[in-house]
């Protein structure tokens, strides 16, 4: 793992307890808490712009987005021209949005993965890489 990568993090407050707890496992990456701060109620789309923008805008190199069911924060994050948000609740699914989508948020259930598997979820799609090839075009195609 790299102290190099950047990783951008943000969670409304269903996702405000993974959020910690992720932030506070990826001692190996530079990690940019864009929020919430607590458990009280916010709205998810506050947090998913700003961390949708830093990771557009190639100041971060993934983002990591946590909600209740990661519906409105992938919703809101795929907003975003060059965004590509997974929502992700098994680790093989983390895998192959990148390696066939080159996604770059990860967007987290908090209300249906175990905090291992979210934090299983988070270093495989950090460290799985862009297979490119046939799905290069693909991915190309998404923005239209």
């Amino acid at each position: 793992m790299s102290t190099q990568l950047k990783i951008a993090i943000g969670a409304d407050h269903a996702g405000f307890a993974y959020k910690e707890l992720l932030r506070d496992y990826l001692t190996d990456f530079e990690v940019q808490d864009f929020g919430t701060y607590s458990s009280a109620s916010v709205d998810y789309p506050d947090f998913a712009h700003p961390v949708a923008s830093a990771v557009e805008n190639g100041e971060f190199s993934f983002g990591i987005l946590i909600c209740g069911s990661a519906n409105g924060i992938a919703i809101s994050a795929n907003k975003h021209q060059g965004i590509r948000a997974a929502i992700c609740w098994e680790n093989e699914l983390a895998s192959l949005s990148r390696q066939h989508n080159n996604a770059n948020i990860i967007c987290i259930p908090a209300r249906f993965v175990s905090e291992e598997l979210a934090k299983e979820m988070v270093i495989t799609f950090i460290n799985t890489a862009f297979e490119g090839g046939r799905h290069a075009s693909r991915v190309e195609k998404i923005s239209c």
